[in-house]
């Protein structure tokens, strides 16, 4: 019961194979009571996938576009809790032409949006939430490594890039007031979101051969669920401002191993013969 008497607000739950979905569902396991947000259309999915959680799971409306959706949520919470122990950001979007390979001709409008909801949001939530937290607390935020230019992906790298240093900024202005700021960067896996993703499949499919503890995309979602319910429990007490990698070990290999055949037939290099 690593999250018992836990409040945890989050965002990001769609469907059932919604990664935030799984976080919900371990940190109902592990003693956690949660909210959830959800805004427009897509409410009415949060609210199915709300009632498949638990009977009684509220879903509170944010739309992040909308500073007013801001202000409001701390006041919703408030009447529901006394305080908010952990926040989970589990929210991106890019429109189609700021991904898939069109770089340099995305216009601004395009990346203006992708910025604002992916990475904007995060200093929005923190702030709204920031009041009813007490030290110890934790804000996660779901990311994908852009330390690194990645095929296909263009602008929301960039504003995963931005995202990441927020989670820095963050940390160093909440800390005093002893809230940590996380970001949790998975491997590729298999979500509505990743169906989004021109290209996506190809990262998925040679993923697996570079990380050294091997990777799926279908059955990992349970390892990154649990390292985000330890991020957001007492157990990481001074871990903040960071990045945690749950890829299989991907990150830290600079090329995939080589082939046992290719090493087979690798010439030795030239010595000199042996004097007589």
């Amino acid at each position: 019961m690593l999250l018992k008497g836990k409040k945890l607000l989050i965002t990001g739950v769609l469907t059932p194979q919604s990664l935030a979905f799984g976080i919900a569902e371990h940190a109902l396991e592990q003693g956690a009571d949660i909210l959830l947000t959800g805004f427009g259309r897509a409410m009415s999915l949060t609210e199915r996938s709300a009632k498949r959680l638990k009977p009684g799971i509220e879903v509170l409306e944010l739309d992040v576009t909308n500073p007013a959706h801001f202000a409001a949520l701390t006041g919703e919470i408030q009447k529901r809790w006394d305080r908010v122990d952990g926040v989970l950001h589990g929210i991106a979007y890019a429109p189609d032409d700021a991904l898939g390979g069109n770089f340099l001709n995305t216009p601004w409008e395009s990346v203006q949006t992708a910025f604002r909801i992916s990475a904007f949001s995060l200093k929005e939530l923190a702030v709204a939430c920031a009041p009813l937290m007490q030290p110890g607390s934790s804000i996660v935020t779901l990311d994908f490594d852009n330390r690194v230019a990645w095929p296909i992906y263009d602008w929301m790298g960039v504003c995963k890039a931005a995202l990441e240093s927020t989670v820095r900024y963050l940390a160093r202005d909440l800390g005093p007031k002893g809230i940590r700021v996380n970001a949790l960067a998975a491997g590729p896996l298999s979500t509505m979101a990743a169906k989004g993703i021109p290209g996506f499949k190809v990262l998925e499919q040679y993923w697996g051969q570079q990380a050294p503890l091997g990777w799926n995309s279908k059955t990992s979602h349970d390892m990154v669920s649990r390292t985000a319910c330890a991020l957001l429990s007492d157990w990481l007490p001074s871990t903040t401002g960071e990045m945690i990698h749950v890829d299989g070990g991907y990150h830290a290999i600079g090329a995939p191993p080589v082939p046992p055949e290719a090493a087979e037939g690798a010439q030795p290099a030239a010595t000199k013969p042996p004097s007589p």
